[in-house]
């Protein structure tokens, strides 16, 4: 588990750089990273993850300028989501599609939320890794997947069509991804994001008004990663359970 939030809390430093360079089509190896501000380049012990920051007291080294704290957070967060799947599916090779799908929810998430977009690069990342994964971890539950991705995909393209400001393509793809890589259990995942999603929304038409608050665009990929995330911890369980209650 150790092993796994440091080695989530290092891809975390690279997915925010992906999450701020993707969107703008900018190379995710160079130039290295350096300061907003001076443009000065980071030197290797002022870029650990988490410790560096907190080091410099969330500072540049060579002019002071302030680095937001978004850049550990996202750092402790994935450490922390890479600890809780090593946890839950045990350090082995099970525990491969559940640690691939975390470290591409997080730029998922990121770029939705600054930019209302989720890059189609990364979407083929998921669609190519899912199935891969699900064959050397589980080969016979592969149709089960594919399945689910189609299922999961054909939802969400009657729900864009239907009411595409609600709803987009980025969207769409996002949820058969999730289904080539939660098979069954991407129904607690579409559940949880509705759900979390219709709640949110009401606090916002609560805040400003009907009118207003409808007019409010609110991403749906962070929902929906969130739906994934807790699928991935309890979503089988929530399936069994389900199935053994009412089936």
């Amino acid at each position: 588990m150790s092993f796994a939030a440091v080695m989530g809390a290092i891809f975390g430093s690279f997915l925010n750089v992906v999450a701020y360079r993707l969107p703008r089509g900018e190379s995710l190896s160079r130039p290295g990273s350096r300061c907003p501000q001076c443009e000065t380049p980071i030197r290797p012990y002022d870029n650990v993850p988490v410790l560096s920051w907190l080091a410099l007291r969330g500072r540049c080294r060579s002019c002071g300028v302030r680095i937001s704290a978004r850049y550990p957070l996202v750092e402790a967060g994935t450490a922390l989501l890479c600890a809780l799947v090593v946890v839950v599916k045990g350090a082995d090779a099970d525990a491969l599609p559940g640690l691939v799908l975390v470290l591409l929810l997080v730029p998922v998430t990121l770029i939705d939320l600054d930019h209302r977009i989720i890059p189609n690069k990364l979407m083929l990342i998921g669609a190519v890794a899912a199935p891969g994964l699900v064959l050397l971890v589980a080969p016979q539950d592969l149709v089960e997947h594919l399945v689910a991705g189609a299922a999961a995909g054909g939802f969400f393209l009657i729900a864009a069509i239907a009411y595409p400001r609600g709803m987009g393509m980025g969207d769409v793809k996002l949820a058969a991804v999730l289904g080539l890589f939660r098979g069954r259990a991407v129904g607690p995942a579409i559940f949880i994001a509705l759900l979390a999603g219709t709640v949110v929304g009401a606090v916002v038409i609560a805040r400003k008004g009907a009118v207003e608050g409808r007019k409010t665009a609110v991403p749906f990929g962070p929902f929906l990663a969130f739906g994934a995330v807790c699928a991935l911890l309890a979503g089988d369980a929530m399936v069994d359970l389900y199935l053994s209650t009412f089936a």
